[in-house]
């Protein structure tokens, strides 16, 4: 978690802290020295200082240095000692660190506390009340990700990676030769800087090659780089300083974006024209940039006014000649009472960080397809990309599936690793099978699921009507999907699985056994009705077909029919037409007597023998078997 505060300065938090008698502690805690400040607060509470504030700083100042056992240790306490009186972000902060230690039980419930307790413009609340995504969701989500530790890792930090002419430049806390070392009292390492290293033919190790942007580097934090689409120019982040370091009102030195332009001579390029970007404050903090591949839109990360949670994603147009357009706030889709960071833009999606969505623990990183310019609600990538710690900066060349993300998960070198990835292409296909006419969700529906004719897999629709299929089920595969069930009429739909990986959501609906399609119209599926010669009365064996009508309509209350009567070529054209007329009414009239009401009948016609069906028209010999084809009524649905 020091990314979310070393990167972009979250000083903006949702907290206003209370001092506590320990003024040593808190001066400690307010340069955001927390190691030291930690050591200083135990020491408080040893001599008996166990008040809120001092629980409340101790959790915090180990929860902002990502010791998550020692800060879930120093919540629980804060919990049961002062339940009524702390804010819903420690219950929040309480299940984010007990995530971070795999306690995943004990985690839900302090979540669901978080979203009972928590105000309800808080996007949190309801991402995290478990209602519709739970972390067993998440768990379930297959593996899509081959992850490799890289030989560049250090004992300290190494993150913020970006491809740069074939190359990885990233950001280290490993000394550099440039400046005397010094220490950041954060977490006792080293400032950030930048190196460059060769990707391997197989992308998937890095080697140290140089050290990187000499030009642009001071003894402070520079870190989180992008690239204009040409390579020419540089956007980086660092520390609020030009020579001098600039602070705010409150003494909080800031983080801001600059650029520089790359002025290459005799193969060696010098980053020179450096500039901070006009959106940059020095009362908010601006990072993390990111460049669409037409080079027309720069992404960030920034706490400025507008922001949604503690920290936001906003774009801006790069309009030339050092111009860009005001910046527009992503919106709560992708933005959230959290923290969203780590941005990175390709043609097909945005990537990005956040601990405001359900997770695994800490920042997990998130896909935003996008779809003719508009962002796709975002996806957990899942495990193991994600894991109980922060895992963050993933950038990818999306036509190998190869890239890079950073961890500060257990099993690495040091603090924060970088890794690389090869992602595989999988698939899973869900739905549900509801009632084409109510709407109403069908289970124990039988559900196939087809590859050129050949059953692959059958399931069983749940209770809430869903399935799912998710064994061997290719990329960019075309597949039919069956759905069976007593009184229904079987359906199947024709689907073709996305070229990445992802959930092809497939909803299926069956229409009762008494309802056809036809040309998109439905009509209620009966026997013939036969009417005595030259009469309209309503024979016995009628009424058994009729009563089906009656059956369905009562069955599904919102079904409003329309009645049509039709007969043969034979007799008189205007007497069929007025005999079909009143067998229609009749009809009609039988059906009101069952107890359908009269305005759910929209009409009944007859039509007499204008709209044959074959080519018995006058004058035509036909066979009794061919006439009896136009002696028909028809029931259509025009409402459900």
């Amino acid at each position: 978690m020091k990314r979310r505060i070393i990167i972009l300065v979250l000083l903006a938090m949702q907290i206003v802290y209370s001092q506590t008698k320990n003024k040593t502690a808190d001066a400690l805690f307010d340069k955001m020295y927390y190691i030291e400040a930690a050591k200083s607060y135990e020491l408080s509470v040893k001599n008996g200082d166990a008040s809120k504030e001092t629980l409340q700083r101790l959790g915090d100042a180990h929860y902002f240095n990502t010791q998550m056992q020692r800060a879930s240790e120093w919540y629980k306490k804060l919990l049961e000692e002062y339940p009524d009186e702390v804010s819903a972000e420690y219950y929040f902060r309480y299940a984010q660190s007990l995530q971070g230690i795999q306690n995943y039980e004990l985690a839900k419930k302090w979540m669901k506390s978080f979203s009972e307790k928590q105000k309800s413009t808080d996007s949190r609340a309801e991402n995290f009340s478990l209602k519709t995504v739970t972390i067993e969701d998440i768990k379930k989500i297959k593996p899509q990700f081959l992850l490799e530790n890289l030989d560049i890792n250090s004992a300290y930090s190494d993150f913020g990676p970006m491809f740069y002419k074939g190359d990885l430049v990233y950001s280290t806390t490993i000394d550099s030769s440039y400046l005397k070392t010094a220490k950041y009292g954060w977490n006792d390492q080293p400032y950030l800087n930048m190196q460059r290293g060769k990707i391997s033919p197989a992308q998937s190790n890095v080697t140290f090659k140089e050290r990187f942007g000499k030009e642009i580097t001071t003894q402070y934090h520079e870190a989180c780089v992008a690239f204009s689409a040409d390579e020419n120019t540089i956007y980086f982040t660092r520390n609020n300083y030009n020579g001098k370091l600039k602070r705010d009102s409150k003494g909080v030195n800031n983080l801001k974006i600059y650029s520089a332009k790359a002025v290459e001579n005799n193969g060696t390029v010098r980053w020179e024209n450096i500039q901070e970007l006009p959106f940059n404050s020095d009362n908010y903090s601006v990072g993390q940039p990111s460049v669409s591949k037409d080079g027309k839109k720069l992404y960030f990360v920034s706490d400025m006014p507008g922001t949604i949670g503690s920290t936001d994603i906003f774009v801006v147009d790069i309009l030339g000649e050092d111009q860009y357009s005001n910046p527009k706030n992503l919106g709560e889709k992708i933005n959230t009472s959290g923290r969203e960071m780590f941005p990175y833009i390709t043609d097909k999606a945005l990537y990005f960080a956040s601990d405001g969505f359900l997770g695994l623990g800490g920042l997990d990183v998130f896909e935003s397809r996008l779809n003719d310019g508009i962002f796709d609600s975002p996806n957990n990538l899942g495990a193991p990309l994600n894991s109980s710690m922060d895992d963050f900066g993933y950038i990818v060349n999306e036509q190998s599936n190869k890239g890079f993300v950073c961890s500060n998960r257990k099993t690495g070198k040091g603090d924060d690793d970088i890794y690389s990835f090869e992602r595989s292409c999988t698939q899973s296909i869900e739905g549900y099978v509801f009632d084409a006419i109510s709407n109403a969700k069908i289970p124990g529906a039988i559900v196939a699921l087809k590859s050129n004719n050949q059953e692959i897999e059958e399931t069983v629709s749940k209770m809430d009507g869903k399935f799912e299929f998710t064994e061997n089920i290719l990329c960019g595969t075309p597949y039919t999907i069956e759905a069976s069930k007593e009184n229904y009429t079987p359906s199947s739909k024709a689907i073709s699985t996305s070229e990445n990986s992802g959930i092809s959501e497939v909803p299926i609906g069956l229409d009762p056994a008494l309802v056809e399609r036809r040309d998109g119209i439905l009509k209620i599926k009966i026997g013939i009705i036969f009417f005595d010669l030259d009469k309209s009365d309503i024979r016995y064996d009628a009424a058994i077909e009729l009563n089906k009508v009656v059956l369905l309509m009562t069955q599904y209350s919102s079904v409003v029919i329309k009645i049509e009567s039709h007969t043969d070529s034979r007799a008189d054209d205007q007497y069929n037409l007025e005999l079909s007329d009143r067998r229609a009414k009749a009809t009609r009239d039988y059906i009101i007597s069952q107890g359908i009401t009269p305005e759910r009948i929209e009409s009944a016609i007859g039509y007499g023998e204008t709209q044959l069906i074959n080519n018995c028209a006058n004058g035509v010999p036909c066979t009794d078997t061919q006439h009896q084809m136009n002696r028909r009524s028809e029931f259509i649905i025009t409402k459900m």
